[in-house]
């Protein structure tokens, strides 16, 4: 069995890392965004988010063995080469996407909502079906949408089921997109949205992007809402963050500042889920648990009666435009990026729809539907 490891450095944002990783080495907390490779010599553990960029520049010359990122996507980190020099890594894949899930319902039925409409009568289509885009097609199907679209090229390979991306476009109320930033290859995401897609929407599309800012090509959406105000846009990911485009950031309905996955659980398993790995990696027994480390929540249970509509539930867990509010209140600063960082540094707690209980003198078929969105019920 491998000695535990003497030497580990955290991004200072990663929560209860001290807590979980208590035991196992000595752990400095770095600003992930300006870490440097000096900060890295006598290292043998990174943690990271996705605001650190991992290659050869920051790790060439340091003692670093394991790298592990408490993120879903991989873009950040040169994975060539960390194989070509023996470096062990993990991810935390899929640690909060349940969060995700939950963002995007909010953010769409808000603006559902100030038209009168409701979600289940929408079609949509969700561009990058993986651990969020899935777990999201999943969630709609349960309560009950018209429609759904699955654009996934690679997936679309060898598994049916699936739309191009022009289908999407032409047909879908809504256009929910979830890719991972993929600049080379057959399927590269970078810009996968410019003017010529963007043109496709139909009238009084509803485009929500929380996958990657690149995605969409910044200054095509802008001109375009210039003349589409019929469209309603949610962006929770920016083409440069942490600097945000102001001009843009006036014409998007909802605006956030990369926070989709920011639940308490979601940040705590993307943790857990790298203390896991690197557990199995040093070869030692893992017995732990993610409810170990779980405060009791704020609210844990509501009685309600049956005139509550699902958005006041929701809303009582999570409400976009309070994040909203923040960022555009931190645009008119000089420093806007470094507070667009701190936005997300000092993210008060949001905890997950299950983490709730709803009881009260509802229906059997109303407490279902709460239950479908994914709140415990007695």
């Amino acid at each position: 069995m491998n000695k535990p490891l003497l030497s580990i450095v955290a991004d200072e944002n990663m929560p209860m890392v001290d807590e979980m990783f208590a035991g196992l080495a000595k752990i400095t907390k770095v600003d992930g965004r300006t870490l440097t490779a000096e900060q890295l010599v006598d290292t043998d553990v990174l943690l990271v988010r996705s605001v650190t960029k991992v290659n050869q520049a920051l790790l060439a010359g340091t003692s670093v063995k394991f790298v592990a990122s408490a993120t879903i996507g991989t873009d950040h980190i040169d994975l060539e080469y960390l194989e070509r020099h023996n470096i062990a890594f993990s991810s935390a894949p899929g640690c909060n996407a349940q969060a995700v899930v939950e963002y995007d319902i909010c953010c769409l039925s808000l603006l559902l909502n100030e038209r009168s409409q409701k979600l289940q009568d929408k079609s949509v289509a969700i561009i990058g079906v993986g651990n969020v885009g899935q777990r999201l097609a999943d969630r709609l199907s349960v309560i009950g949408v018209k429609k759904i679209y699955l654009n996934d090229p690679p997936r679309a390979i060898n598994e049916a089921g699936f739309s191009d991306l022009d289908e999407c476009l032409n047909n879908a109320d809504i256009i929910v997109m979830h890719t991972p930033l993929v600049t080379t290859g057959a399927h590269p995401t970078h810009h996968l949205m410019t003017a010529k897609q963007l043109n496709k929407l139909k009238d009084n599309a509803i485009l929500l992007n929380a996958g990657r800012g690149a995605a969409i090509k910044g200054d095509d959406l802008l001109a375009f809402l210039q003349q589409r105000d019929d469209v309603k846009t949610v962006l929770d990911v920016w083409e440069y963050e942490p600097q945000v485009d102001m001009a843009l950031a006036k014409k998007v309905n909802i605006a956030t500042p990369h926070i989709a996955g920011h639940s308490l659980e979601g940040k705590m398993r993307g943790t857990f889920m790298l203390k896991k790995a690197l557990s199995q990696w040093l070869q030692l027994d893992f017995t732990d648990a993610l409810d170990n480390y779980l405060p009791e929540p704020a609210i844990a249970n509501i009685s309600a009666n049956e005139g509550i509509t699902d958005l006041a539930i929701m809303t009582l867990m999570y409400d976009p435009f309070r994040d909203d509010r923040e960022l555009r209140a931190s645009l008119v600063f000089d420093n806007q990026a470094k507070r667009f960082d701190l936005l997300r540094k000092n993210y008060p707690v949001r905890r997950e729809f299950n983490s709730l209980t709803v009881t009260g003198k509802l229906s059997g078929q109303r407490l279902q539907q709460i239950k479908q969105l994914g709140f415990k019920t007695d």
